[in-house]
């Protein structure tokens, strides 16, 4: 497999910024190369690696996209404005691009939504979800036996590091936690709450648009998203952001189903 080495570049980017629309340079199967070390890689396309994990992304990203999933739903600033003329809230949100979100897995502490103790995603106490969560765990379990089939140095690592993380905390063997992400793109940020040293792992299904693409500025890099892709990167290690998702037609979306390792849920 091909090996990009990413070399660190000046620029301007601050957490927080706008992460604008940017052609995808990186498109291709390839490892990540930095300082001598693989970092992560890169699948344009799954069914080449595992059928099994290819039929389980299909299975999760139909159950989230149904009705038997909840959701937390995102106004976008338009949703905002055409609420503020009259419109319903609900039907605001039928203009334009639909953004939600779901967690599984574990939940760190919020204090200041007074809960100051760690939990599960609550989504696990709702019967109709079971497809759904049983299809993240599946997607999780695989996902991780690509990583120790193609970057074992990844695999063995975080195997290490999640020697600190109680059985019950962990969502496969790998990550703590898993978000789904639907039609969302982010401003540049740091996954600080991440473990250092630990790796994310991102499954792309999309239909009918474009964008939403991974920017790492550092390296001036922006990561392809294409359907049925997989990302592994380090996400603690840089700002990175996701560029705008742009349907091309009628119900266009992208979709990012993502595996995380939390380290507040190291040595519980």
């Amino acid at each position: 497999m091909k090996i990009i080495k990413l070399v660190k570049k000046p620029h301007n980017i601050k957490v927080g910024d706008v992460c604008d629309f940017k052609e995808a340079n990186i498109n291709e199967d390839c490892l990540l190369e930095s300082d001598g070390e693989i970092i992560g890689f890169y699948l344009n396309d799954l069914s080449k690696y595992s059928e099994k994990l290819t039929s389980l992304l299909a299975l999760a990203n139909k159950e989230f996209r149904g009705n038997n999933v909840p959701k937390t739903i995102l106004d976008r600033m338009e949703t905002v404005k055409h609420s503020q003329t009259g419109m319903k809230r609900s039907e605001a949100r039928k203009v334009g691009v639909s953004q939600y979100s779901t967690i599984l897995g574990s939940v760190p502490p919020k204090p200041v939504m007074r809960r100051p103790y760690p939990t599960t995603s609550s989504v696990h106490k709702n019967a109709k979800a079971k497809t759904f969560i049983k299809a993240m765990l599946a997607c999780a379990l695989e996902s991780e036996k690509l990583i120790k089939q193609i970057a074992p140095n990844i695999y063995e690592k975080q195997q290490k590091i999640f020697e600190q993380v109680d059985k019950k905390w962990r969502f496969g063997n790998l990550f703590t936690s898993s978000i789904s992400n639907f039609n969302i793109a982010a401003p540049f940020h740091r996954d600080t709450g991440n473990i250092e040293g630990a790796a994310n792992v991102i499954l792309t299904k999309r239909n009918n648009s474009k964008g939403g693409c991974l920017n790492v500025p550092d390296y001036e890099a922006t990561f392809e998203q294409a359907d049925n892709s997989m990302l592994v990167y380090p996400a603690w290690r840089n700002v990175h952001g996701v560029t705008p998702i742009i349907p091309t037609h009628k119900d266009g979306y992208r979709n990012s189903l993502i595996f995380y390792p939390l380290k507040a849920f190291k040595g519980l």
